[in-house]
């Protein structure tokens, strides 16, 4: 599906959808639980279904509609299954991870890009804890066939936080206890938000920084009511279409959530720009914006919003983390550093920094999101403001996150009193 997003200044009140990092959790640990959990302020992300299909799948039964799932935890963990994470990376390695801590025989798929990402981790560790895992070189699918026990096991968290979630879910489960020394741990805030997913369901994990985890073993999840935070990641794209110009208001976060993607509030002020909080939503005033130098290794998801801002500041603004993009929808560097070259962006790639080198304005043209939800977003926010119309091939990708973002977008009201003010800005 090809997307054509005017030059056109808007307005409006978005209102933010759930995270579908928060949704995942809550959803397998209810799945888990004793009893009947009610989980509201669900979304419809193909992530989210893809989780809501798996713990079907393990037993749990569920009722939902867009903004509320009722789940039934399962009754025992079958003893044989076949299931899909979809091309949830999250939901591959929370359901891989708690699989493993089962008796009996497990095959875990998926589809898109999640196919070729590497799985070593399981291999790797899994039998540190007395499991059995195997791959096809590396890769999909991960088959289990012999339980991990408690232990004692040093494990490395920089390739991704979303394995030491799932340790950190399926390890209660486990018999017998643990202690998990984690090295070099990358995005701890969503550790964070998985300790407080497990708090909320039961679960008892005793620690005092994120690297040493004491875990007891047969513990049981109990069933909950859960409110699941609006996502921050989503919210970033509107934010940023904020600070270039755009009269947005956005609606629905919470100041104090974990997300990591909360950092972008504290990168905007890095470009000079202004943050405004009310009981009318966040907006942001861009007006005195300048390039900006960030880290955002914590928070990789903000690369294609902080890409998009950076364009439209001008001189060279830099950004740290890059090496963790390589295995997202895309390889994001490189699809960055292409599609925003395309609109005449030119972003400078060495090691573990991205240099922008913004000048102001964009130019229209086609483009693509090669698969990929998050540069799909930023490639729209970037049109709004660009010379002429951009073209995004593959725009259907949104759905794997945001599946209203066009919806949203196109229901913005057109200002023609900011469309003068906009101009003032490049």
């Amino acid at each position: 599906m090809e997307k054509k997003v005017e030059p056109a200044s808007r307005k409006g009140k978005v209102i933010v959808p759930a995270s579908k990092s928060d949704v995942q959790r809550a959803y397998l640990a209810a799945a888990l639980a004793e009893g009947t959990s009610v989980i509201s302020g669900t979304g419809t992300s193909d992530d989210e279904r893809a989780m809501l299909t798996a713990i079907q799948m393990l037993g749990a039964r569920v009722t939902h509609s867009e903004t509320e799932a009722v789940i039934e935890g399962m009754a025992h963990f079958p003893e044989t299954a076949i299931i899909s994470a979809g091309e949830s990376g999250l939901g591959i390695r929370l359901l891989g991870m708690v699989c493993a801590a089962h008796p009996g025989y497990f095959t875990i798929t998926g589809t898109g890009s999640l196919v070729t990402r590497p799985m070593d981790f399981f291999e790797e560790v899994v039998p540190k804890f007395g499991g059995s895992c195997s791959t096809d070189k590396g890769t999909l699918p991960l088959r289990f066939q012999q339980p991990m026990k408690g232990a004692e096991v040093e494990v490395d968290g920089s390739l991704s936080s979303q394995f030491i979630s799932g340790l950190l879910m399926a390890l209660p489960l486990a018999e017998g206890d643990s202690l998990l020394h984690v090295n070099e741990l990358k995005s701890s805030p969503y550790v964070e938000m998985t300790l407080q997913t497990l708090e909320a369901f039961g679960i008892t994990i005793s620690y005092t920084g994120l690297d040493r985890f004491e875990i007891k073993g047969n513990q049981k999840y109990k069933a909950a009511n859960y409110a699941v935070d609006a996502d921050w990641s989503s919210a970033s794209y509107w934010l940023i279409a904020s600070a270039i110009g755009h009269p947005v208001s956005v609606h629905g976060l919470k100041m104090n959530s974990l997300q990591a993607d909360k950092n972008l509030l504290n990168f905007l002020m890095a470009a000079n720009c202004k943050v405004n909080r009310s009981e009318n939503g966040i907006t942001i005033d861009g007006s005195q914006r300048q390039s900006f130098s960030v880290d955002a290794t914590n928070c990789p998801d903000l690369f294609p919003a902080l890409v998009t801002l950076a364009a439209f500041c001008n001189g060279e603004s830099v950004i740290k983390g890059v090496l963790r993009l390589m295995h997202k929808e895309s390889d994001r560097s490189l699809t960055l550093q292409s599609e925003f070259g395309k609109l005449g962006v030119r972003i400078a790639l060495t090691e573990d920094t991205m240099t922008i080198h913004g000048n102001g304005k964009l130019k229209g043209g086609n483009v693509s999101s090669h698969h990929d939800h998050r540069i799909a977003m930023a490639l729209a926010i970037a049109g709004l403001s660009a010379e002429t119309a951009v073209i995004i091939e593959d725009a259907e990708a949104v759905s794997k996150s945001y599946p209203e973002f066009w919806d949203v977008l196109e229901g913005l009201e057109a200002d023609a009193s900011a469309s003068e003010k906009l101009q003032d800005f490049f």
